[in-house]
Formats: C-alpha cells, structure tokens, sequence
C-alpha cells in the first residue's frame, strides 16, 4: 500500500471515529516529515550515494547496491531537510525488500557534518515486511535526514523500498520490560557453603510460603518469605527469601513463590572459575594495534586496527591538537577504552592496577591460561595481558615527564565500525595532572610485579613512573577539560589529591623511599573516610592506595590505621547491603544510580573482599558472595548484567565492533562483558526515548544504542575480573 492510500484510510477512519467520539489531542498534532515516501511522484526529492541510482519498480524505489564497499553509508538513499524538533515523539516507518541476509541501517540523523544519528535500527532483509519504531528526538533542527544504508557488503545485491514515513506528534510508546517471573534469584549459582538469598516482587504484605525444587520439579526445601516493604532503588513491594540451610550441589534448580516459579539455577562449588578467566579474556579482543586471531577467540577475528594501514590515519606517528604540542607520539597497542577507538589514560590506569591488584593478591591468577598470543612463554597470562595496556601507558607520556591524557578520533563516528576501518585523524589531547599520576602509581606497581620475569622491564616501569610523579608534583593542577568530548569522552577530573596518594603509595610500596611515605602521611587522603557511595573508579582513586597498603607488606607507619579503615569501609557496604531489599552494596543518597552502577556494585564488593582477605572473618565473605547475586540476576529486572552468564543476560552493549544488534555478521560481545547497568540520568537518545520517568534499577535497556546504560568498558570488566578472582579462590 502506497503512503497516500494509508492515509486516506486514517483520514476515513478518523472521521468516522469523530461522529461518536472526540479524537484524541495527539491525533490532530501528527506531521508527516516525508515529501513523497510512497514514491507516487517519481523518486524526487530521494537522493543515493555516487554509484547508485534509484529506479520505480511496481511504484517501489529500488537501487542496485554496490558490491566492494567497507561501511553502511558508503552506499544510501535518503532524504534531506527534514524537520526535527527536541522533545518531540515521531513514528518512523517504511516497507523494504533486499536479497537475503543483507542488512539496512536505517536512520533519522543530521544531513549535515558532524552527520550525527539521533534513530537506528538494522533489520536484515528478505521478502517484503513492513518496520516501524517510535523515538524522541533530542535536537531541533532543520536539516535532519531520512537514510537508509546499504553499504559494506562484498558483493552487489538489490534493495528496494516504500511508504517510508517519519509522522512527527504521535503518541510516545510505553515501554515494558520483559521482567519474567517475579521470583529474582542468582541465575548463574549459589555456593554450597554460601549464604543464598532471593527476592520476591509481590503484592503480599505477610510472609508466604516458597519451594526449592530440583530439576524434575520435587521439592527439596521449603519455608516462609520474610516481608521487606517497599524498596526505593525498583519502587516494587519485595519480599526476601533464605534457602541458605540447603548446601548440597545440584543443577536446574527453581524457587517458587506467590504463583510464580524463578529462572533455573544451580548450587555449584565451580560456579566461577570459568568466568574469572572469561572476564580477562575480553581483554585481547579489546586490543588494538594487533590482528584478532580467530585461533584464539573463534568469531571474534580481525584485523589489526590503527597501525597505519588505510583507511586508518594510525596511531604510530600520532599528532596533538593544533595548539597542543609541536611532536608526534607513537602511540600504538593498549586497550580500546570501550564501545569506540579512543584510548583513555585514566582509564586504562584503574583497568590495569584492578588486574594487577587481582593477580597480586590471588595466588590462583597466576597459573590462569588466557589463550593469548603469548601464553606460554613463562611469564604469567594475565601479566602478559595487562603489560599491552602497560606499554600504552608509557608511550603516553612527554618528553617533559607529563602524560597526555587521552588519544582518540577527531570526530565521533558511527555504529558499526570496526577498528581496522575507521578512517578519522588521531589526535593526541593535553597532558593532564591526573594521566601522569595514573602511570605514575601503574608503573610503580608493575615494577614490582614484573621483575621476576622481565627486570629491563621493570626497571624501565619504575623510571617512568619516578619521572611521572616528579612531573606531576611540579605540574599539580593541569586538569583535562569538561568540554573536550568531540570524537572521545572528555574523563575531565579537578580533584587529583587521591592520585597523588595513589601514585605515592605504589611508588612507597615498590621503593620504600621515605619521601613517598612522607608524601603520603602528609596526604589529606591518609586520614579521611574515602569509602562513599562510590568506592572508587578512574576518578576515584584513594581506595585503591589504601587496599595495597593494608594488603601489601611494607613499613609505612600507622599502618594499623589504614588497615582499620579498609575493614571500616567494608562494614560500611556491608551495613548498606543488609538494609537493600535486593541485597546490593550500593545505595545513592538520593536513591539515583549512577553511570557504570553495575561496576560500582563490584568495585564495593572488591572493598568487602579486602575487609575478608584482612579480617578472615565470615562476616566479609558472606557479603562478598551474596552481593554478587545483583549482577546475575537477583535485581528488579531480572537479567544478568554479564554476557553468556545466566538464563537471561545482556548481550547488545554498545560497541562499534560487537555489534550483532546492528549487523548479524558481526558477533555479541564475548562471554563474560560486563554491561554499565542502571544509570538514573539516562543521556543517550535510545534511553531518553524509552525511559523517561524510570525509578532506579529500571533505569537500564539492553540495546547497543544506549550507551548510557549499556556500554561496555575496560574498566567495568576490571572490576568483575578483580572481584571473581577473588571468589573464585573461596569456592
């Protein structure tokens, strides 16, 4: 059916409906944005890329799409000057065909440079079938456009399209998340000798009664829920449920309760090991400046990126911004940061003292096989892997001793994109106080873990990072700017006094130099509470210092201090995870969730583990275990917030190269990612349009787009590797 014929019949019906019924306000407020979508007219005012042309067939635009092109919109048709306005709700609609298994992105954006996509989705092709979705714009303005790109594919294919449509004023749709059953457990497993705990979301305000039953649905436990009231962080009525008593290891298990039966799950004394090498292996497949083997990490295979092979501008003679510097820096290798090309050194610092921290204080990570491409050469995997971040690290830093803060593209580009193929100049950004203080406390730490493997190694680690802290003692207050977040997230951080803590301490703990232990009884980090709401992240950085001290041996004095406030800091979350009705170690003041709240919750925890490891007390390790039941699966939406773990489990984080959503050529991301989480400020537009008014934990969409909620990080996974490094050596 052609556009005009559909509207005609709305027309019919409306006036219909209006002899025995107002119409609804809405109704009289839709605005088709689209001049001739159904193609009545010719195909004016459509436009294609060079190479293509479109053609009516049975009154449907068709073009031949190109074969040998690299990217989406190497090959489109669209429409330009459409209107868009900020706030506004708008129906995007269209019928499509394509050869089998090709894939258009269709888009709403800006027609103009920086060529920004404000709607997406990729739907792959057959027979004719009609697509529609409802988004919120974010921006006004006059020259959006309609697009639809058919580019990247090897071999040339056919693409046809009609009744393409953007009605502005509809209705916003309401958004429902598939929550499943009401019954909330741990859907990866329960220790046997741990505590296992579930929630119930119910109406009910006395105790009800719930069944532990095994796989073939017999009853193996049974007993009453224990009300909790309302819980601010989901808005829900929950109930808690304690089937602790029950330690025998089983498979398949299910909680039923209220009229509903939970997700399967087991009790397992391996429930993690898998896992704390799954977490670690995200990290080759986030390298850069190496090929991908398909040996190594079967599906995940590519070349390298930004090694200076077109269309890549290359990260091995890197320039700064105009302005910035008068010198290039080769500056290949490290991590991605996380769903795009940047590489962040704040960032990668949190990311690697997290995998060092785990391999320094765990006996068990060092005989871990990562399946690396350089496992096996008698030097621990997860050392291999942390020393790729580690040798970006340095290349990071001046001739002057300060490092550069961050390197990434000059422009944002779009999704999907692998590394290999992103074709933006690299930049170098300022040197900053913070990212010279980051390698300072990295290197300084790696200094004394790689000497019994590479002392050349190590010795140069621990010259940098001597350099590093002198640079930043006489630079104390060059700090990366809020506004610079063109092409890379702007990681702007005006408090740097834990960083300075940090630094010293990693340089105290290696060297033992008194006047690194005098910078730190000088610190005012030394003696004050750190242990918010937020343990720490890459703009955090006190804890980490206090955590090496108090495990670390060395002679600082007082050090009975630091070490009482490390388990102070544990009985804090300890105390805020009893009082949570899903038994989370977080709660903001203001009951919001932060950005990453899914990191937050295991950085937390990674504190508990530190009062455990200190203490040795039942205490820890019961909170430790138990907190980690929020992640996978015990939380408000039912869903395990790491890929491949659990019955259901995020899989679309945002990522320009685990982009299955968008391309289904391309894979999820690996077992094993941690997704942000929860995030009450909602910024991306794929949040905003579906969660607006969102309580707490609700606050969060699996859906590459929203990379507010649902991006991927080096960081994040740091703190799940960190945290089941640990449980795994108590299983």
């Amino acid at each position: 059916m052609h556009l005009w014929e559909r509207s005609r019949m709305i027309a019919v019906v409306a006036a219909l409906l209006m002899a025995t019924a107002a119409v609804p306000a809405y109704a009289n407020q839709e605005v088709e944005q689209v001049v001739n979508g159904g193609f009545d007219s010719g195909t004016e005012p459509f436009w294609a890329n060079a190479g293509m042309t479109i053609g009516l067939t049975d009154g449907r635009a068709c073009a031949d799409v190109p074969g040998g092109t690299v990217n989406r919109w190497d090959a489109a048709i669209g429409q330009n000057d459409i209107d868009l306005v900020a706030g506004e709700t708008y129906r995007f609609g269209f019928d499509a065909s394509g050869d089998a298994g090709h894939v258009v992105r269709a888009i709403t954006g800006l027609a103009v440079s920086p060529y920004d996509t404000y709607f997406e989705q990729s739907p792959v092709l057959g027979g004719w079938q009609h697509y529609e979705w409802t988004f919120t714009a974010t921006t006004t303005t006059g020259q959006g456009q309609v697009a639809f790109q058919v580019g990247g594919s090897p071999d040339p294919w056919r693409f046809c399209v009609d009744n393409v449509s953007l009605v502005g004023g509809v209705p916003p749709e309401v958004y429902e998340p598939d929550t499943g059953p009401r019954v909330r457990v741990n859907q990866v497993a329960y220790l046997p000798t741990g505590p296992k705990v579930a929630t119930l979301v119910t109406s009910a305000t006395t105790p009800v009664r719930w069944t532990l039953n095994d796989r073939s649905g017999k009853s193996v436990s049974a007993g009453r829920s224990v009300p909790r009231g309302i819980d601010p962080s989901s808005g829900q009525n929950v109930h808690t449920i304690d089937f602790g008593s029950v330690r025998k290891a089983a498979s398949g298990l299910t909680l039923s309760a209220d009229g509903e039966t939970s997700r399967p799950f087991d009790i397992s004394g391996r429930a993690y090991r898998k896992l704390r090498s799954d977490s670690l292996k995200f990290y080759y497949t986030q390298r850069s400046g190496i090929p991908i083997r398909d040996d190594l990490r079967p599906g995940y295979a590519r070349p390298a990126g930004h090694v200076d092979v077109a269309p890549n501008q290359g990260d091995g003679a890197v320039p700064c911004q105009p302005g910035v510097c008068d010198y290039t820096l080769d500056v290949r290798g490290g991590w991605y940061d996380a769903g795009d090309h940047g590489k962040y050194v704040v960032n990668g610092g949190i990311s690697v003292w997290e995998l060092l921290a785990e391999y320094e204080h765990n006996r068990g990570s060092r005989k871990l096989n990562l399946a690396l491409p350089e496992s096996g050469n008698r030097v621990p995997d997860i050392l291999d892997e942390a020393r790729w971040e580690l040798e970006f690290l340095l290349s990071m830093q001046a001739p002057s001793g300060l490092v550069h803060h961050k390197i990434h593209d000059r422009a944002w580009t779009g999704l999907p994109l692998l590394p290999h193929l992103d074709p933006q100049p690299r930049e170098l950004h300022p040197v900053s106080t913070a990212a010279t203080l980051n390698v300072a406390a990295t290197a300084a730490q790696a200094a004394r873990l790689y000497t019994p493997y590479d002392a050349t190694f190590a010795r140069r680690a621990l010259a940098a990072a001597r350099t590093a802290y002198d640079a930043a003692k006489a630079n104390p207050a060059l700090y990366a700017p809020e506004s610079d977040g063109v092409g890379g997230g702007a990681y702007n951080d005006a408090k740097v006094t834990d960083d300075f803590y940090w630094a010293a301490a990693e340089l105290y703990l290696t060297t033992g130099d008194r006047r690194y232990a005098a910078d730190l009884l000088a610190s005012p980090e030394h003696t004050a509470d750190v242990f918010g709401p937020v343990a720490f992240d890459w703009a955090t950085t006190a804890v980490p210092a206090k955590i090496d001290l108090a495990l670390v041996p060395n002679r600082l004095p007082g050090l009975s201090a630091v070490r009482k406030q490390v388990i102070a800091g544990a009985d804090k979350y300890l105390a805020i995870q009893r009082e949570h009705p899903y038994g989370v170690a977080y709660a903001q003041p203001n009951g919001s969730w932060d950005w990453g709240s899914s990191s937050i919750v295991a950085n937390n925890l990674v504190v508990i583990a530190a009062g455990h490891r200190l203490t040795g007390k039942a205490a820890y390790r019961d909170g430790l275990i138990s907190g980690l039941d929020w992640l996978f699966g015990r939380n408000a939406l039912n869903i395990s917030y790491v890929t491949g773990y659990g019955e259901v489990a995020a899989q679309n984080q945002h990522s320009r190269w685990y982009a299955a959503q968008l391309d289904p050529s391309l894979p999820h991301p690996p077992a094993g990612t941690l997704a942000g989480g929860p995030n009450s400020s909602i910024q991306d537009p794929v949040a905003q349009s579906l969660l607006q008014g969102c309580v707490g934990q609700f606050c969060y969409i699996d859906d590459i787009g929203s990379w507010s909620t649902n991006e991927l990080t080096i960081n994040w996974n740091a703190a799940l590797a960190h945290l089941i490094g640990y449980v795994a050596e108590l299983e």
